[in-house]
């Protein structure tokens, strides 16, 4: 499965623009509450030393001096309460709200959060030595925290900040979308080419990125269309050094049988032309065959054409054979015309009737047809013939593929080079029975108009 290139661009932005987003937050935070946490905590430590100072033992009882001068002031009762506890958390002195908070022996004081009234308070417990044994002194700060506010800030931060990590990938998408528009367009015009246009792409519009892709297809272009000229001067070539040869050994055997020195043997000289004739049409159709591949047609030169007039000079063609065999050859015609190479529409027609008077009997008729149907161009061939069983019609599309008793000494690529020719040109061949059961109707519809 292919995977998108600007899918996989903003993904690759998405994840570290999150990440520095998450972190400018996390950084925000901690710049606004860190230096409120650590101011805080120090007011905890003045205060619990100035409250471990003026604690006495008096008579066994715990009591705290208020009025003792020269030493650190007490903190106030609405900025700081405190509560007093033995070792084993009795409370003896201050706010019984305050819990118990267990130290360590190892250490001397123990910062923590607890809850007082409603609310939760950062604590601070230590931890000291009195004349009635160890004491601990918990103290914790109820005012009001700035917490709430910084982590409001934080959850707006980020908010912000999420909400312009999506701004700006809209806008990394949208500007991806008009960068890859060359491609796209580029996409397009490959998209939009038949398989036998093979010319140069226009490098103008092309960016510098994608300009390699770009003459790298050209060059191979270039190599398909130097490749297939070649192999169609070839099939010239071929088809030129076969006929002539072979046109002269049947004009050379004509003249030879007309000699009366040449009647004792003038059966043998008949089997001989009538070998040298099959010989012919069978390179005829080899080349025909060859000719309909599409890779030799990639630079063929289509114009437009008129099925009604391809039609006239075919049946012109088989008419004296028709009328040797007493059949009767006629066309039915509308004028209908498409883009294709007269030579290879000529082919389909007269592999089409030369089939269909071969295999038609004296007195038969064949007719040749076309026109538009729906829009699209298409000729047939029907004749009154022995006909093509439904389960040989498949078959016999089949290259050197005959019919059982077939008649003749065919090479059984007549239909073979039409469904050649039909689908260089998207057409669709399709073979039915005759009128009214009788025979065989070969139509060949275009798709093009």
């Amino acid at each position: 499965m292919s995977s998108s290139i600007s899918r996989q661009l903003v993904l690759w932005l998405a994840v570290p623009l999150m990440l520095l987003a998450l972190c400018g937050a996390l950084l925000h935070y901690f710049n606004n509450v860190a230096p409120s946490v650590i101011s805080r905590d120090q007011r905890l430590r003045e205060a619990s030393n100035a409250l471990m100072a003026r604690i006495e033992v008096k008579g066994g009882q715990i009591t705290l001096d208020t009025a003792a001068s020269g030493k650190a002031p007490l903190p106030s009762a609405d900025s700081v309460t405190y509560a007093v506890r033995d070792a084993r958390g009795r409370l003896l002195l201050g706010d019984a709200q305050l819990p118990a908070v267990s130290i360590a022996d190892a250490s001397d004081q123990v910062f923590a959060l607890a809850r007082v009234g409603h609310r939760n308070v950062r604590t601070l417990t230590s931890r000291f030595d009195t004349a009635a044994g160890v004491l601990l002194l918990s103290t914790a700060d109820v005012r009001a925290s700035n917490e709430p506010a910084a982590r409001f800030g934080l959850m707006s931060t980020l908010l912000w900040d999420f909400v312009q990590l999506d701004l700006t990938l809209v806008l990394v998408w949208v500007g991806i979308q008009l960068g890859l528009r060359p491609i796209k367009k580029l996409r397009d015009e490959i998209g939009r080419r038949s398989a036998l246009d093979l010319h140069p792409i226009e490098e103008s519009f092309v960016p510098r990125e994608i300009a390699p892709v770009v003459v790298t297809l050209n060059r191979l272009f270039e190599m398909l269309r130097t490749s297939v000229q070649a192999q169609r001067q070839f099939i010239a070539n071929t088809a030129h050094q076969l006929r002539t040869p072979i046109t002269g050994m049947q004009a050379q055997l004509e003249l030879l049988a007309a000699e009366p020195a040449a009647a004792p043997i003038k059966h043998r000289l008949a089997t001989l032309q009538e070998a040298i004739r099959r010989l012919s049409h069978s390179a005829n159709q080899l080349l025909s065959l060859a000719r309909a591949d599409p890779t030799v047609n990639i630079t063929a030169k289509n114009e437009r054409v008129a099925l009604d007039a391809i039609v006239g000079e075919v049946v012109a063609k088989f008419f004296d054979r028709a009328l040797a065999s007493e059949i009767d050859l006629g066309a039915e015609v509308q004028h209908a015309s498409m883009t294709a190479d007269s030579s290879l529409l000529d082919d389909l027609l007269s592999n089409l009737v030369d089939n269909a008077l071969k295999y038609t009997p004296p007195g038969g008729t064949v007719t040749v047809s076309a026109g538009e149907r729906h829009g699209k161009p298409f000729v047939a061939v029907e004749d009154t013939g022995r006909g093509i069983p439904p389960g040989e019609r498949q078959h016999v599309r089949q290259r050197f593929y005959r019919l059982p008793d077939s008649p003749g000494h065919g090479s059984g690529l007549g239909l073979a080079i039409v469904e050649e020719i039909a689908r260089l040109y998207e057409g669709t061949l399709t073979i039915d029975a005759g009128p009214n059961g009788i025979g065989t109707r070969v139509s060949v519809e275009f798709s093009q108009s």
